[in-house]
């Protein structure tokens, strides 16, 4: 297989990025005390290696150890790999709030490099999606960082969730995570935390670190309530949000005065290749609710209507001003919401990243930080996907991404490599079979 002959964008590779993370990490305070064994950047950085490599456990990942290569240091930068337990005890006390700025450094090399161009979309914002997901519970294993599910039966579930921050395209599969939000139990609190307070501590943080990225927050119905969209607001961030009649009746009743009316918006498109019938209705300045009748919104209705008869409603509310040039584009927008679930929380849970499964669980932090370096190995793995060739080439070779993993976690064991990018080249061009060398006995 011949590789891309696209220029391969250096300060973007695989091997770029992992000096960068190591560099960052290196500068995290160690909290121990006297003479250490193994670096708390070592720690760190193995850490995001095994879900650079995907390894299935750190039981497996401590077995690398004992490969007779040195491609830990030449490929990650890590002198000491510490075993299982040695990791669990050191990365337990590392606070999240350390880790999360990777991703900003990430992203800035992303902005510098023009990357991010080709996910700007209706007027030269970029979507982001917001979600948030469970990746951990137990009935018996916890931490002090844990949610707290107590029943009317007795018994307490444990958990940990986050909340997930990604730019989307709805013609990209590609996403870029940004920076999560940990929704974790914190010192001196007596009540969970929650997917709201983490979506306001989201908010404020991301302005500081990017104050002039002109987004598009698209959420699920969840988020359809007045005090997050003056949070919006506040963040100077515009928004696409579901709303459902059910979930919000004095909105959807509203509608329907207004259309007997007759002052709804309409627009049908056909769409000659596919037989689809597109029917979009609209209304600018109705009352988000009945509580607070000064939150005024803009609403589209979306209905996406078969051949066979098949019908599908979608609805959203807006601050963009509705008119019939724009709403195709609120529409696919507020659709690319499910890219969170589809190309960013399903590709960690099924092809390798195995989020849900417990790595470990620490004391204190090391669930959290574990999750967050996972995440970490995700954006690095979407910046190869997007803009490096060789690894473009390799994954179409593999045919499929646990494939690939496979073939590298392989050529990781089995070979001594100067970098990723001779280990992927290996994948693309294969590795020339040797003669074996037999010594003269005479």
């Amino acid at each position: 297989m011949v590789v891309s002959a696209r220029k391969a964008r250096k300060d973007l590779s695989a091997d770029s990025l992992f000096r960068l993370i190591r560099s960052r990490l290196d500068r995290i305070p160690d909290t121990r005390a006297g003479e250490v064994e193994i670096p708390l950047g070592d720690a760190l950085m193995s850490g995001f290696a095994l879900f650079s490599l995907k390894d299935p456990s750190l039981l497996a990942f401590d077995q690398r150890r004992q490969d007779p290569n040195d491609n830990f240091r030449t490929i990650y930068g890590i002198d000491h790999v510490p075993c299982d337990t040695q990791m669990r005890a050191i990365l337990d006390p590392v606070a999240p709030d350390h880790v999360l700025p990777l991703f900003g450094d990430v992203f800035r090399r992303l902005q510098r490099g023009k990357a991010l161009e080709r996910f700007r979309y209706l007027d030269g914002y970029y979507l982001v999606s917001l979600d948030g997901t469970t990746y951990f519970s137990s009935t018996k294993v916890h931490c002090a960082s844990c949610l707290e599910k107590h029943h009317r039966g007795g018994g307490v579930t444990y958990s940990h969730q986050l909340l997930g921050a990604t730019l989307v395209h709805p013609e990209l599969k590609e996403v870029i995570p940004l920076a999560p939000e940990p929704i974790i139990q914190r010192d001196g609190q007596t009540k969970n935390d929650c997917e709201r307070n983490a979506t306001r501590r989201w908010l404020e943080r991301f302005r500081r670190e990017h104050p002039h990225l002109p987004v598009i927050v698209v959420e699920d119905a969840l988020s359809a309530n007045a005090p997050h969209l003056r949070d919006l607001r506040a963040a100077r961030a515009h928004y696409i949000i579901v709303v459902k009649p059910g979930d919000h009746a004095f909105l959807f009743q509203h509608l329907q005065a207004v259309d007997e009316a007759g002052r709804m918006q309409g627009l049908t498109l056909h769409d000659p290749a596919t037989g689809i019938l597109h029917h979009f209705r609209s209304c600018n300045g109705a009352p988000l609710n009945e509580s607070n009748p000064d939150v005024s919104v803009n609403v589209l209705e979306y209905w996406e209507i078969h051949p066979d008869g098949t019908v599908q409603h979608f609805s959203w509310i807006t601050d963009f001003l509705l008119t019939p040039d724009n709403v195709w584009d609120i529409m696919r927008g507020g659709r690319a919401r499910w890219k969170i679930e589809d190309e960013t929380f399903n590709t960690l849970k099924n092809q390798g990243y195995r989020l849900g499964h417990n790595y470990g669980h620490g004391e204190r932090n090391l669930s959290v930080v574990l999750a967050l370096m996972m995440m970490l190995a995700f954006l690095v793995d979407q910046v190869q996907q997007l803009c490096c060739p060789l690894f473009q080439a390799a994954w179409g070779k593999m045919k499929t991404k646990c494939h690939l993993w496979d073939e590298i976690r392989t050529h990781f064991r089995t070979l001594l490599f100067d970098s990723m990018a001779e280990l992927l080249t290996a994948l693309v061009r294969g590795i020339a079979p040797r003669k074996p060398v037999f010594e003269n006995s005479s």
